[in-house]
């Protein structure tokens, strides 16, 4: 057996500077560890939540092999682990005595650990979404392409960037709550957020960029309001950050899909991005214990 440890710690600098090397090894699968812990050591530890984040890596023979994060009340979030360090850590987790509503992470780890956790716990891991990352190639835009042109979003834009990322939350079964204004301010911050509008100035889609951090940049969040999609204006928006988004020096230019969206994975694909790995998302029910 290999000698294996995990380790929890609510201090981001000292989570960053044991597994700092080890997340950049792999920009692409390790995107949303790099791009969350990003903002927290930028904006602080209450970014996403009132309660304060917890970060954890696995050790083994001096190296680290694997980590995790959580931002209250929000999923566990993994890197990529083997099912025995997935065991490793459900036990880990059930000793600390913290209930987990649920587990996100590439699709064969999520799988393990959410089948160790039912084993542990009693709770049933109940599929919430799959999701495919993709890689920028080579950027083709597609034509036509929708009357209007991009623009960075602006200060006076904040309001609508608050109520779209709102909107958008929701559409996907979360909470912005008070933090869509803090989010639309951050973005505004460093030109996080382009908008396609039409010929008169009307705002009709958003894409957004993560902030740039290991060489890589993610396309998120991207939305259209309900009564304007089916026109190409997030596509057309998308386009221009993943252009965008290179000009910037991004070495990995990344975006997720939800994979019941045949239509956003085709458009995806047509302009460029090619498949990464799948991910899956598990909500936990029924826990008896931790």
């Amino acid at each position: 057996m290999r000698p294996t440890a995990w380790h929890t710690t609510d201090d981001l600098d000292a989570f960053l500077t044991r597994a700092g090397d080890f997340l950049h090894s792999r920009p692409d699968l390790h995107t949303v560890q790099l791009t969350v812990t990003e903002v927290l050591r930028t904006r602080g530890p209450h970014a996403y939540g009132k309660e304060a984040p917890v970060f954890g890596l696995l050790e083994e023979r001096g190296s680290v092999r694997g980590a995790y994060f959580r931002t209250p009340p929000h999923r566990l979030y993994l890197t990529p682990l083997t099912a025995e360090r997935a065991d490793s850590l459900a036990a880990h987790l059930e000793a600390l005595g913290e209930p987990l509503p649920g587990v996100s992470a590439d699709a064969r780890t999520a799988a393990d650990f959410a089948e160790a956790w039912r084993r542990r716990t009693g709770a049933t891991p109940v599929p919430y979404r799959r999701r495919r990352l993709y890689r920028l190639g080579t950027l083709t835009v597609p034509r036509p392409v929708p009357e209007g042109r991009a623009r960075i979003a602006g200060e006076g834009d904040r309001e609508l960037l608050a109520r779209w990322f709102g909107e958008f939350s929701r559409a996907v079964g979360e909470s912005a709550g008070a933090s869509a204004g803090s989010w639309a301010d951050a973005r505004l911050a460093y030109g996080g957020v382009t908008l396609w509008e039409a010929p008169d100035g009307t705002p009709l889609a958003m894409a957004g960029l993560t902030p740039p951090v290991a060489g890589q940049i993610r396309v998120a969040p991207v939305y259209t309001p309900a009564p304007l999609r089916g026109r190409g204006y997030a596509g057309a928006a998308t386009a221009e950050v993943s252009r965008l988004a290179r000009e910037r020096g991004a070495g990995h230019v990344l975006l997720f899909t939800d994979l019941a969206n045949p239509t956003s994975n085709g458009y995806y694909q047509r302009i460029g991005y090619r498949p990464v790995a799948d991910f899956t998302v598990y909500d936990f029910q029924g826990q008896s214990s931790a």
